[in-house]
């Protein structure tokens, strides 16, 4: 028997909860959690998906694509126009990596250093 379960959130860790959610409110327009400080903040889609984001002291960020520090998951992002969202995304403080490994998506790195993709919808 299949356990059915709904994805209701996904956390990160990083050093500063509330630049990251800052970033990724810009990125996607869910909105802040009304609970969300200084250690955890999080930010909610209008279908009920959040987003959490969670103070580590010590925090590494993923070395992508070297895994000496793994990338463990990333996101998926659909966008319409690959460009368009590059140039976004890089106006609001993401980065983009040497290596792109497809020209069917890119790869950017959050400020905190978390790999995450945009494709094009389909």
């Amino acid at each position: 028997m299949t356990l059915r379960m709904k994805l209701r959130a996904i956390t990160l860790d990083c050093p500063d909860p509330e630049a990251l959610a800052a970033f990724y409110r810009r990125a996607t327009g869910f909105e802040p959690h009304p609970g969300s400080d200084a250690d955890f903040a999080a930010l909610t889609s209008d279908d009920g998906l959040a987003i959490g984001f969670q103070r580590v002291e010590g925090y590494r960020a993923p070395r992508w694509p070297d895994q000496s520090v793994p990338q463990q998951f990333h996101f998926d992002f659909a966008v319409d126009d690959l460009d368009e969202a590059e140039a976004r995304l890089l106006e609001l403080g993401a980065a983009k990596p040497d290596h792109q490994p497809h020209d069917r998506w890119r790869v950017f790195t959050d400020p905190a250093g978390h790999p995450f993709c945009v494709v094009l919808r389909s």
